[in-house]
């Protein structure tokens, strides 16, 4: 991708994942979505982003390596 700028920018891309629920997990975080209007899918992708921020912050996840 071109900025046309002379550069090359990276575009970012947001990447899907299936996950598989506890009936109770699932039933509160439709609940909780519910509460703040908004999707339950869209407060579950929330909830991941936040505990794998915390998670890097904790260096419980290792750096990305230069490899891809």
């Amino acid at each position: 991708m071109y900025d046309g700028g002379g550069n090359q920018a990276h575009a970012i891309v947001s990447k899907r994942v299936n996950l598989t629920l506890p009936d109770s997990v699932f039933y509160a975080l439709e609940r909780w979505a519910e509460a703040e209007g908004r999707p339950t899918a869209n407060l579950a992708a929330f909830v991941v982003e936040l505990a794998v921020k915390e998670a890097e912050a904790q260096n419980k996840i290792p750096p990305p390596s230069d490899k891809k």
